[in-house]
């Protein structure tokens, strides 16, 4: 099976498993599945992290890592990671998390988390840090900074604020620990003799916060690697959670927000938590918050001058869609929000969406359609219904109405992501991939790609034919994701496709050269993760 097939037999966010297939020949799923499993213990993404902690720390630019021979780590008192070392680790962690499926693949949740985040992050003046901003498939109410400004946040978190505000004031907390550097001086103050174990409960940490791994096995692996000590050195301190309030609501009021909802949310998860410390949230758990500290940032929060604004509509409409999304197969969806309304209350948009949705998912079709061309009708202005509709029109069969839903929102938004994938996925089903591979490569083109929407347009390039630009599409989401060895196999796969034409072949040669480029010597077929020297400036452009 290529690697090609093997990666695009993932389960597609837009519903594309039974729809059109990848490949021309049938995909063993439980064996990708398996393959999956392999790729992600935990154990590999410790080693995975130490490995490439540690080889940021010692190896020269261009270095050469011979089979599993470490290099000398020299002295780190004297250096620390640079931002662009901070990103391939980070990437590497993404990486691993996108393979073993805890990432959120929805378009409509990756646009508004990275619009939020980026809004925030623009008033933090770092420019030197790629943030990107991703959804992780965990209830738990958590967040969590990976090196190179990579921040995930739990679907539980945001389905537990109350406010746009709130989430925004984890978002910025987070944003403040990339931007203050907190891992990388954790892992120069360890010093030589603790790097190893340092790292190791790096490793730990991440692996406890994002895959779900209950607190007694992640304390044992943290034991193991070198304990308490070392723990002590490369948790967040009290001064790191200090600086990242201090500089978080500060970016929190800068970017508009009400300030007070950093500690408004903070208390709420003390409140949780209760006088037992049984329920502790597991925010609070990696992020400890005193009494003192609440009180430190409420006064700080307060001294600040803010014009709060109200709740984007967005954000009401995206809690109800990773609720939904978290939910599992057995619930009683025609039953969920059916009493949000009522004499006191009427149901507001979101209750609605979130209604129409539920519907939805338990084949009540055409209410769930009514439902939702009232909530287009009445706020044309908001992508995420139109979407919504075109995608539950296709669901029931009125591919006819989807495509005429979907065409509309895509002459209000042009190369508006969410709309154009899901009209893509439409002309998918009319068997009309040419359309779909031709609107998907225009948004490739002018809207910095996400690597679902490069994996997407790949499915869609070979549906219409296209193999070669498949295999093509398909190294560009490699290439996003850092593994650039195996990018350079799907280009060469390109290459190998009879009858490409001359434009054709030059394209993936230069594409070729320019990545072997990013490769050190002797690393040309295969490479660990995150040790080429620098990152490809962005994608390529057809």
């Amino acid at each position: 099976m290529s690697r090609w097939r093997a990666v695009n037999a993932r389960a597609s966010p837009i519903s594309l498993r039974r729809r059109c297939e990848p490949a021309p020949e049938p995909i063993r799923q439980h064996a990708v599945e398996a393959a999956i499993q392999r790729r992600t213990s935990p154990m590999r993404l410790a080693v995975l992290i130490l490995s490439l902690a540690l080889a940021a720390h010692g190896a020269p630019a261009g270095a050469q890592v011979p089979g599993n021979d470490l290099p000398d780590i020299g002295n780190p008192a004297s250096t620390t990671l640079s931002i662009s070392e901070e990103y391939r680790i980070g990437l590497a962690i993404l990486r691993e998390l996108r393979q073993a499926g805890r990432i959120v693949e929805d378009p409509e949740v990756n646009e508004y988390l990275q619009s939020l985040g980026l809004r925030l992050a623009s008033e933090a003046h770092e420019g030197g840090y790629r943030f990107t901003f991703f959804a992780v498939k965990d209830g738990a109410i958590n967040a969590f900074a990976l090196p190179g400004g990579f921040i995930g946040v739990h679907a539980g978190l945001v389905t537990a604020t109350r406010s746009e505000g709130e989430l925004a004031g984890v978002l910025a907390h987070e944003i403040a620990h990339v931007t203050q550097r907190h891992i990388a001086r954790s892992l120069q103050q360890a010093g030589r003799s603790n790097l190893a174990a340092a790292a190791a409960i790096l490793a730990a940490v991440l692996i406890g916060a994002t895959t779900g791994m209950p607190g007694d096995a992640m304390m044992g692996t943290i034991s193991a690697a070198q304990g308490l000590a070392a723990q002590q050195q490369i948790n967040f301190t009290r001064a790191n959670e200090t600086e990242a309030d201090r500089v978080g609501v500060g970016v929190l009021a800068a970017a508009g927000f009400d300030p007070q909802a950093m500690p408004d949310f903070f208390q709420t998860m003390q409140q949780r938590a209760g006088s037992t410390g049984r329920n502790i949230p597991e925010l609070l758990r990696t992020h400890p918050v005193t009494t003192e500290r609440i009180a430190e940032t409420r006064d700080r929060a307060s001294r600040m001058a803010a014009e709060p604004r109200a709740d984007s509509a967005s954000y009401g409409l995206i809690r109800k869609r990773l609720h939904l999304q978290s939910l599992p197969p057995e619930t009683r969806f025609r039953e969920l929000y059916a009493g949000a309304a009522s004499a006191d209350r009427p149901a507001s948009d979101a209750d609605v969406y979130g209604r129409a949705l539920a519907l939805a998912r338990a084949g009540d079709f055409e209410p769930a359609i009514g439902l939702l061309t009232g909530l287009r009708d009445r706020r044309p202005e908001l992508t995420l219904y139109h979407a919504a509709l075109g995608q539950v029109q296709l669901e029931a069969g009125r591919i006819t109405a989807a495509r005429a839903t979907l065409e509309r929102a895509l002459r209000l938004f042009p190369r508006s992501v969410p709309v154009t994938m899901r009209y893509a996925e439409t002309l998918l089903r009319t068997g009309d991939a040419k359309r779909a591979h031709t609107v998907l490569l225009d948004l490739f083109n002018n809207v910095p790609p996400t690597p679902e929407q490069a994996r997407f347009t790949a499915v869609a390039a070979n549906a219409a034919g296209d193999v070669a630009d498949a295999y093509y599409y398909l190294s560009e989401y490699h290439v996003m994701n850092g593994d650039l060895p195996l990018a350079l196999d799907q280009l060469r796969m390109a290459q190998a496709v009879p009858g490409i034409n001359s434009v054709q072949r030059e394209r993936f040669d230069a594409r070729i050269r320019e990545l072997q480029e990013y490769l050190p010597k002797g690393r040309r077929a295969r490479e660990v993760p995150g040790t080429a020297t620098r990152e490809p400036e962005g994608t390529a452009r057809r």
